[in-house]
């Protein structure tokens, strides 16, 4: 998703670039079931991909807005509940397929005569220079290119082979997910529940049912994957307090482990690293895909102004600053998800009661949680110029 946003971005201003990929993006049906890796697209990212005409390309498939979002702790009252209409917006944010993403994305790119897929091809090898990067694939083709984006996923082969080290720490958590069907509507709402063991998220879809999302301690998400359906949908209706009803049906499930990690150079002359190739975060509060964009559109900018005033795309000094502005935003969003996943892990009587006690204050001051909600939808903040709102 990330790689596509910004070959795309690139492609439309005329620069040359190759997209090696390893696995052909598939389009949807109509009757096929839902993909079990959704992303929460906040506002700023809805804005690049209609700045690249993809975001129709994702509507004409499978996308669900949700207005609202309500958040509450299974160890109190606390909760909290953030309405779109609140902050004068036609929606939070869309849960979207990820599959549904790259192939709208991938659609737009095919059409930009100065980008070459190269798909299904791996990555043998690569070679740095001060001038020239060098991949050669496993067909044996080479490809040279003055810059080389590393867009590869939290296992980057990129950031490897340029020795860039990566600072991780597991958060003892796996994250559980899955579609349901239940008896009553999401309500176009996203739900989040914060268990001692970690949230559960219902995420609304567009055919009425949910995607759900359960970060669990790891001993406690292997008993999960292993429960029968009956099993797993009673354990399931318990910790979600059967806000929707009865659930009716649960897909296959699946499971990943959820690391924190953060590389600790982003550049180096010639390279640069986005999306989860640079950081991964804790899925409580969607934010992942989000920051991925934020870099992809970052990146364009930067390297769209120094083509602009004439300097070199790929020169440290140009890719410092792509670093600089996105690195400490990301690092604030890391630490802050980070906090939060501890705050609500502790089970202690102290903690837990304020904590519940602060949730429900933040819910009564309405300008402090609408800022709040501003910035973390991308509607504020030091956003790209392909991220800003032109008004919803």
């Amino acid at each position: 998703m990330v790689g596509l946003t910004l070959a795309c971005a690139l492609g439309q201003q005329q620069f040359k670039v190759a997209i090696v990929e390893a696995y052909q993006p598939e389009d949807i049906k109509p009757d096929d079931d839902y993909e079990l890796r959704v992303s929460a697209i906040s506002k700023s990212s809805q804005q690049i991909f209609k700045h690249l005409n993809a975001w129709q390309g994702m509507l004409n498939r499978r996308a669900c807005a949700y207005q609202h979002m309500h958040v509450w702790d299974a160890t109190g009252d606390g909760n909290i509940h953030f309405d779109a209409a609140d902050l004068g917006i036609d929606s939070l944010g869309h849960i979207i397929e990820n599959k549904v993403i790259q192939f709208s994305l991938l659609e737009q790119c095919l059409k930009l005569p100065d980008i070459d897929w190269l798909c299904p091809q791996y990555v043998n090898e690569i070679n740095f220079s001060e001038t020239q990067q060098k991949v050669v694939l496993d067909n044996g083709k080479t490809i040279t290119a003055k810059l080389l984006v590393g867009a590869d996923g939290a296992n980057s082969k990129v950031r490897a082979s340029a020795n860039i080290d990566i600072n991780q720490s597991p958060y003892e958590q796996k994250a559980v997910v899955g579609v349901v069907k239940s008896n009553l509507h999401h309500k176009d709402t996203a739900w989040q529940r914060f268990l001692p063991s970690g949230p559960l998220a219902f995420l609304p879809l567009s055919d009425g049912s949910c995607s759900i999302v359960w970060s669990a301690e790891n001993d406690r998400a292997d008993e999960l994957i292993a429960m029968d359906e009956t099993a797993f949908i009673k354990e399931l209706q318990q910790a979600f307090e059967n806000t929707l009803g009865k659930v009716e049906s649960i897909s296959e499930r699946a499971a990943f482990p959820l690391v924190r990690r953060h590389a600790n150079e982003y550049v180096k002359p010639g390279l640069a690293l986005i999306g989860d190739a640079a950081h991964t975060i804790h899925p409580l509060a969607g934010q992942g895909v989000n920051l991925g964009l934020l870099d992809a559109a970052a990146l364009a900018e930067i390297v769209f102004n120094a083509r602009a005033q004439g300097k070199n795309i790929a020169s440290l000094t140009t890719l410092r600053k792509f670093e600089r502005w996105r690195r400490a935003d990301n690092s604030l969003m890391m630490y802050s998800m980070s906090g939060f996943k501890n705050l609500f892990s502790n089970e202690q009587t102290e903690i837990s009661f304020m904590r519940n006690a602060g949730l429900n204050l933040v819910n009564k001051l309405g300008p402090i949680k609408n800022k709040l909600m501003r910035h973390a939808l991308g509607l504020e903040g030091d956003l790209p110029e392909m991220a800003k709102s032109t008004g919803w």
